[in-house]
């Protein structure tokens, strides 16, 4: 527990069984419960979460967003953290977004990557393609968030009655975030990480993941949805 909360970790896995060994052999002592989604991966992925003490979750149909929806109902924590399998998000980054998200009264945070501490942890191509959805973001949607793309999240579990993504693939990453500003009551705000070069082979298809993502933030906007409930504006946090 931490701070009188009980915490869950969610991390989405293809092929991931060499970074997710150094993700959870690192994860913090004061995480309650680690759920891994092994997403069809064809490695010893199940293997070593299931050595390393993680509830695993298989889901067949593939697709980072399926990962997700099929992980985060499961999760038993009050408040649900997110990682990746491949290293690049630091679980201890995890009890200072906690205490954020606690001390700020928020009810969801998102981790901002940028700017970039480290500048060869992401590729520039990468870089490029995330400034132009998060710029398009705030277009779209009149709310500045630094960093639309982040895969790294900590929520309390009861947002999960206020919030239903339900995208398969990479867009859920802006899905959530779109669906965690539109709720009513929802507190959202972000909170500065680093971010490190991954373990293992990229699953990530740069061009095409960024258009599905870029075609999603349009046609979401322009599908006449509510308007966006008021919110405190989201100010990145790097305490």
């Amino acid at each position: 527990m931490y701070r009188g909360q009980r915490i869950s970790v969610v991390i989405p896995c293809f092929n991931e069984e060499h970074g997710l060994r150094h993700v959870l052999e690192g994860m913090p002592s004061y995480i309650d419960e680690v759920v891994v989604v092994d997403n069809n991966s064809t490695d010893e992925t199940a293997r070593v979460a299931q050595e390393l003490g993680a509830r695993v979750i298989f889901e067949a149909r593939k697709g980072y967003g399926n990962a997700y929806q099929a992980g985060l109902p499961v999760a038993t924590g009050d408040i649900i953290a997110t990682v990746d399998g491949d290293g690049t998000y630091p679980s201890t980054s995890i009890a200072p977004i906690i205490d954020d998200l606690l001390d700020r009264g928020l009810d969801f945070v998102s981790a901002s990557r940028f700017p970039l501490r480290d500048a060869r942890a992401m590729r520039r191509r990468n870089v490029l393609g995330n400034k132009v959805l998060t710029y398009t973001f705030r277009a779209l949607y009149l709310r500045w968030v630094a960093d639309s793309q982040s895969g790294m999240w900590v929520f309390r579990r009861s947002c999960l009655s206020q919030i239903r993504p339900t995208q398969p693939g990479m867009a859920f990453s802006e899905e959530i975030k779109i669906e965690a500003l539109h709720a009513r009551g929802l507190r959202f705000g972000e909170h500065h990480v680093d971010y490190y070069e991954r373990i293992g082979e990229t699953k990530l298809y740069t061009w095409r993941d960024g258009f599905i993502n870029l075609g999603y933030l349009f046609r979401r906007r322009l599908g006449r949805l509510p308007a966006l409930a008021p919110v405190a504006e989201p100010v990145a946090s790097d305490t």
